[in-house]
């Protein structure tokens, strides 16, 4: 591992390779494992080894293409710690993923499909410009109570969220009103809660035309 850092040094012309590779193993953690070969590293020590190899020259602009694909809770957040501390210290880090709760760790976040920006921002600002309302649904029969509610007019999106259903729509009366009937059944229970970031990605993404067809 120590040998990896060094020669992405000594590619980049850092005048002295070994003690920035010693500097970058304490850093990130890896005090312990300098001899061992990167090949046999679990998911998560690759990442960290891979960011270590990527900011041991000092960029100022980080790229990184779902960099915790594969790794476990633990290892994520410890990579996403890592980043942040970076990002303190002025490196700007462009960061995709398809994880929700990943974007929300982001100062700032873009959805784009097919080329096109659907929407950027913060958290907040995004999910308030999308403009959605959302009711949670729990009972009995989600299943067939979600594709029964998704006919109705009004409703653009239900999702299942572990026992129960997100109803999203952008004009709460038109929702409201498909909502209406269901309030009534004996063992549903429908409230409205805040969309999640999830729940305005799904919005986006029904909206979004795919003009590679």
């Amino acid at each position: 591992m120590r040998e990896n850092l060094e020669f992405v040094g000594r590619i980049y012309g850092l005048p002295n390779p070994g003690k920035a590779a010693r500097a970058m193993i304490a850093r990130l953690g890896l005090d312990g494992r300098e001899q061992q070969i990167a090949g046999s590293l679990s998911g998560g020590w690759k990442q960290r080894l891979a960011l270590g190899a990527c900011t041991l020259p000092g960029p100022q602009l980080l790229l990184l293409d779902e960099p915790t694909a594969g790794v476990d809770p633990k290892a994520r957040r410890e990579f996403w710690n890592e980043i942040h501390a970076l990002a303190a210290e002025g490196l700007t880090a462009l960061v995709s993923t398809h994880y929700m709760d990943e974007a929300e760790r982001c100062h700032e976040i873009a959805y784009i499909a097919y080329g096109e920006l659907l929407a950027h921002g913060t958290v907040h600002d995004v999910v308030a410009g999308s403009h959605l309302v959302t009711f949670n649904v729990t009972g009995e029969g989600l299943a067939t109570l979600g594709r029964e509610i998704e006919q109705q007019p009004g409703v653009d999106t239900v999702a299942p969220f572990g026992a129960s259903l997100h109803v999203s729509g952008r004009e709460r009366a038109a929702l409201e009103a498909a909502l209406a009937p269901y309030r009534g059944r004996s063992g549903l229970a429908i409230t409205e809660i805040e969309p999640s970031l999830e729940d305005v990605f799904i919005g986006l993404m029904t909206k979004a035309r795919d003009n590679f067809q």
